[in-house]
C-alpha cells in the first residue's frame, strides 16, 4: 500500500475517510495488515504529507492510532493527550490538518478502562495533573447515574466507561462551539467530526455515528 498523495488525498471525501478507518480496525482486530513497505513510505512522504484523518486519542501506551486503525505513514494526523480532550492549541493543530493539510475527518477516539478518566472521577491531586483532570471533570459531573457517591469513582468500571463516553461527547462539542473553522467546515461538508471507542479487551473501535 503505497503513501497518500495530494491526487489520492483529493479523492477522498468524509465518508470515504470513515470507511478506511473501520476496514482498518477490522484488519487490526484480525491480526492482518495492509501490505505496505514503511521505508517506501518515508521516501514517498519525504517532500510533502497527505494525510486523510484526524485523530484526537489519549497517551495510553495500548491505543496508538496508527496501529488501531492499520495506517501507514503520511496517512493521519495523530493528536494525543490523556483524556483526549482539547484546548487552543489542539483546536489550532487540528484547524491546520483540516483546512490546510487536507484532511476530511476528525475522530474524537476515547478508551475504555481511561487511567484519566479514573483519575478525575476519583478527584485525583498531583502536581500539573489535577489541573489536566479538571477539564475532564465536566464529563463525570455530566453522567447522572449512579447517584450514589460511593459508586461514582474508578473503582465502578461501568461507570468509568460512561464518562469516558460523555468525555467524547462534550470534547466534540467544544471542537464546534470553540473552533469557527472547523464549524464552517462540518457545515459546509468538507470535513465529519465523529466520536469513537476503543475497546481495550477486543481492539474494537466503535463509531458513534
Amino acid at each position: 500500500m503505497k503513501a497518500h498523495t495530494k491526487e489520492t488525498q483529493a479523492t477522498m471525501t468524509p465518508e470515504k475517510s470513515l470507511q478506511f478507518l473501520k476496514e482498518g480496525n477490522l484488519r487490526f482486530q484480525n491480526n492482518l495488515k495492509a501490505n505496505r513497505n514503511l521505508l517506501e513510505q518515508v521516501n514517498d512522504t519525504s517532500d510533502g504529507q497527505f494525510p486523510f484523518a484526524t485523530i484526537l486519542s489519549c497517551i495510553d501506551s495500548r491505543v496508538s492510532a496508527e496501529l488501531v486503525f492499520d495506517q501507514g505513514l503520511g496517512d493521519i494526523f495523530s493528536v494525543r493527550i490523556a483524556g483526549n480532550f482539547v484546548n487552543e492549541d489542539i483546536l489550532g493543530s487540528m484547524e491546520f490538518a483540516c483546512k490546510l493539510a487536507g484532511t476530511k475527518l476528525i475522530v474524537v477516539l476515547g478508551h475504555t478502562s481511561c487511567g484519566a478518566v479514573k483519575g478525575a472521577c476519583d478527584d485525583a491531586k498531583l502536581g500539573n495533573l489535577t489541573g489536566m483532570l479538571g477539564k475532564i471533570k465536566p464529563a463525570v459531573n455530566a453522567v447522572s447515574e449512579p447517584q450514589d457517591p460511593s459508586l461514582r469513582n474508578s473503582k465502578n468500571a461501568e461507570f468509568v466507561d460512561n464518562v469516558s463516553a460523555k468525555n467524547v461527547q462534550l470534547t466534540i462539542d467544544r471542537i464546534v462551539k470553540e473552533s469557527e473553522v472547523l464549524a464552517d467546515m462540518q457545515n459546509k461538508g468538507e470535513i465529519m467530526i465523529i466520536g469513537a471507542m476503543y475497546d481495550i479487551n477486543t481492539g474494537e473501535v466503535t463509531f458513534y455515528e
